[in-house]
Order: structure tokens, then C-alpha cells, then sequence
């Protein structure tokens, strides 16, 4: 700041005698209200193309027509302004357009604050607190509907050819639906591109978990572009692997390794739970596919007639468990478990949770799609040693990849 810049201010100070932050909050009021005014003022003058004192040089058979006065709100508070007319009307002014009535940013200011899981009525409170005006809990429920066309676009937008890893899962939580509390999905797809980056594809809301509603989003994807997928990571949910084939015929299912674990794990007492974990890990740490299951048969001399279901959800969904064991590390890490998905899924329940009920299924989307796109600004990172991963993938499945890279 210059010399003459910091004396100015002094003399501001001295001129003003500043006794609290509330004076000098004050004094900009009314120095925002001065520049809008001249502002207005200005742009009427260049539509003219003639100065309010110089009638003599007017070339145009239109004329000033006194003010409309209007209240806006702007984070110095409510501020009245007197807008310039013309005769013949013809006059949009751009500083403050027509119809706006807001020019402190505070629809966006709403939605952030509704996207990190502000009730209305909280975030009512503070806007009042903050800017000194008020701001209705109705009011902001408005505001933040201004964004369903914007959902709307998102969920329509075209998606990439092809994608390495599909993970999905369901996220589930109560809304009213005709004065009835249901219980309601959110379908939730994540993708990884064959560049190694994951992006949210789309968010469902719809009944409790199905597989008949997961091949309506699949072939949603479909529709959106989506001609083939390598690997779909997915938990064990009655019926999705026939969704996922009948869909992508060419695509490999993974059933994730921890939900398989925790599955097994629900039928044996803690008594024994350490050693037969530590048994276990002796299957999914296999070098192949062979050795996996002379692991697995092992495990169930030792445990399976103590244990029998723990060891037989692993023979019954063997065949979407084993093509985890010809990979290498650097795609068992990714396709181990669906723990990514999951971790969206955190980041959902940490915005959700001071909402117990949703009152529709749109306002539920609503705050899952604001919750997805602070996520996804921080995601800018492939995956680690993807280049091995990639070389890998073009391997294992010869002539599906080569035409994208």
C-alpha cells in the first residue's frame, strides 16, 4: 500500500471519528451506495450519449424519466437505491440488472453453507447474523432449489467411452413420501478412467436396494456413452452380478474382498475370530488363483464343520472373487475393496447428518449432489503407478483399450 493511500485513511479516520467496527460498516454502506448510485447514473448516460447538464448535446428523441426506487441486499445490509428510467423504457441497466434484488453473493454463500449440511433455518440465522437482513428459512430452501437444473445436467452428461473400475453401492436414509416415512436409496456409481482418475457418474434415488433398479442405472450409463467397463467392483447384493451382465455382457464382476470377509466373519464367535481372520488372510493374499483355493480348502478342513456358512459364501461367489487373484498389487489395492466408494459414502453421512428425515427425494439429491462436488474438486490425483496398472489392464483384456489410449 502506498504512503499517500495509508494517509488518505488517516484522514478517512480523522474526518469520520471511527469509534467501533460498526461506524466504519456504516460509513461503507453508504460509500457502496454512492458508487451503485453513480454507477446507474453512468450506464443511463452512456445509453443516452448525452451528460444530465448538457441537453445541447442530445442526439437521440429519448430522455431521462426520473427514478424507481428499489432495495437491494448486499453484505453491507439492506441498501435503497434510486434507479434512472428512460422514456421509452428501453434502459437495462447491467450493474444491477432488472429483476436483482441480491449483489452480495449470498444465493452462493446458501449453497455452500447447505452443501457442508446447514439446516435452512441455521442458515437463516446466520445470514442475519452476518449481513443484517433476513432471510427466510422458505427462502433459502428457494435458493438452494435453483440448482435442479443444474443437477439435471449433470446427471444427463455424457460420460467417457470406456472405464477401468466401476465401483457402485447403495447409501440408504429415510424421506417422507405422502405424509409416510420410507425408506430410500441413493444409487451411487464411481468411476475410474483408463487416465487413472475417479469422477462421480450419477446418484439414484430410488427404493430400497435391487438389483432391478441397478440395471436401470446401467443402462442409464449406457445411454450416457458408456460402451464398455473392464472390472465392476461391487458388494454382494442378491442378483446384481445378472444386472452387470446383462447390461455389459464383456465386463469382469469383483465381489469386494471385505464385504466377503465381513460376511464370513458375522458366523463365527469372537472367541475364535483372531485365528480364523489370520487363517483367511492365507487365502486372499494367494499368489494365483490355484494356490487361493488349496488356501481355501485348507481353511475349511480346519474351521468348516465348526463354521460350515462362513467357508461356504466363499465356494458359493467364488467366481466373482477369483479375478482378483491375477492381478498384481498395484490393481488388487484398487479392486481389494470398495472402501472408495465408501469413503464417499463418510463424506455424505458428515452433511446428513443433522437431517434424520428428508422431505422429498429431490432435496435428498439435492445435498448428495453438493456433497459429490466438493468431493470431487479435491480428487485431482491419479492413481498411484497407474502406468503400471494401465499396462497391466491392456494385458489382461487385448483389444478393448487400445483404440482410447
Amino acid at each position: 500500500m502506498s504512503t499517500l493511500s495509508k494517509e488518505h485513511i488517516k484522514q478517512l479516520v480523522r474526518e469520520n471519528n471511527f469509534q467501533s467496527v460498526s461506524d466504519v460498516n456504516a460509513y461503507l454502506k453508504d460509500i457502496f451506495k454512492d458508487i451503485i448510485q453513480e454507477l446507474l447514473e453512468a450506464e443511463l448516460e452512456a445509453e443516452l450519449g448525452y451528460a444530465k447538464d448538457d441537453v445541447a448535446n442530445k442526439n437521440t428523441d429519448n430522455s431521462r424519466n426520473g427514478y424507481t426506487p428499489k432495495k437491494i441486499k448486499s453484505e453491507f445490509g439492506e441498501i435503497d437505491i434510486q434507479v434512472p428510467r428512460d422514456r421509452k423504457g428501453e434502459f437495462q441497466p447491467k450493474i444491477i440488472p432488472k429483476y436483482q434484488r441480491n449483489v452480495s453473493g449470498i444465493e452462493e454463500k446458501v449453497i455452500a453453507l447447505y452443501a457442508r449440511g446447514m439446516s435452512t433455518r441455521d442458515i437463516s440465522q446466520q445470514i442475519e447474523e452476518l449481513y443484517g437482513f433476513s432471510l427466510s428459512p422458505e427462502m433459502v430452501s428457494k435458493i438452494t432449489d435453483r440448482i435442479a437444473p443444474e443437477i439435471k445436467e449433470w446427471q444427463q452428461r455424457p460420460l467417457e467411452p470406456i472405464y477401468s473400475f466401476i465401483f457402485m453401492d447403495a447409501i440408504h436414509y429415510k424421506v417422507k413420501d405422502e405424509g409416510r416415512i420410507t425408506n430410500r436409496a441413493a444409487y451411487v456409481v464411481l468411476g475410474v478412467t483408463i487416465d487413472g482418475y475417479k469422477d462421480i457418474l450419477g446418484i439414484w434415488i430410488g427404493d430400497n436396494e435391487s438389483s432391478k433398479f441397478w440395471l436401470g442405472v446401467l443402462n442409464n450409463l449406457k445411454n450416457r456413452g458408456v460402451q464398455d467397463v473392464l472390472i465392476f467392483c461391487v458388494d454382494g447384493l442378491t442378483g446384481l452380478k445378472e444386472a452387470i451382465n446383462a447390461a455389459y455382457p464383456k465386463s469382469e464382476v469383483q465381489r469386494c474382498i471385505i464385504h466377503q470377509l465381513r460376511n464370513s466373519f458375522k458366523y463365527v464367535p469372537y472367541k475364535d475370530l483372531k485365528a480364523f481372520s489370520n487363517d483367511f488372510k492365507e487365502v486372499y493374499h494367494a499368489i494365483n488363483e490355484e494356490i487361493a483355493l488349496e488356501k481355501l480348502y485348507e481353511l475349511k478342513e480346519k474351521w468348516g464343520k465348526e463354521y460350515p456358512f462362513a467357508i461356504r459364501s466363499w465356494e458359493n461367489n467364488w467366481d466373482v472373487i477369483s479375478p482378483f487373484f491375477k492381478f498384481p498389487e498395484e490393481i488388487r489395492k484398487i479392486i481389494y475393496t470398495t472402501n472408495i466408494i465408501e469413503g464417499l459414502h463418510r463424506q455424505f453421512r458428515k452433511v446428513t447428518k443433522t437431517k434424520t428425515i428428508f422431505p422429498t427425494d429431490s432435496s435428498l439429491e439435492k445435498i448428495l449432489y453438493l456433497a459429490s462436488m466438493n468431493v470431487v474438486k479435491k480428487w485431482t490425483q491419479r492413481y498411484k503407478n497407474w502406468d503400471r496398472v494401465l499396462s497391466q489392464l491392456v494385458i489382461q483384456y487385448p483389444g478393448r483399450l487400445e483404440e482410447y489410449i
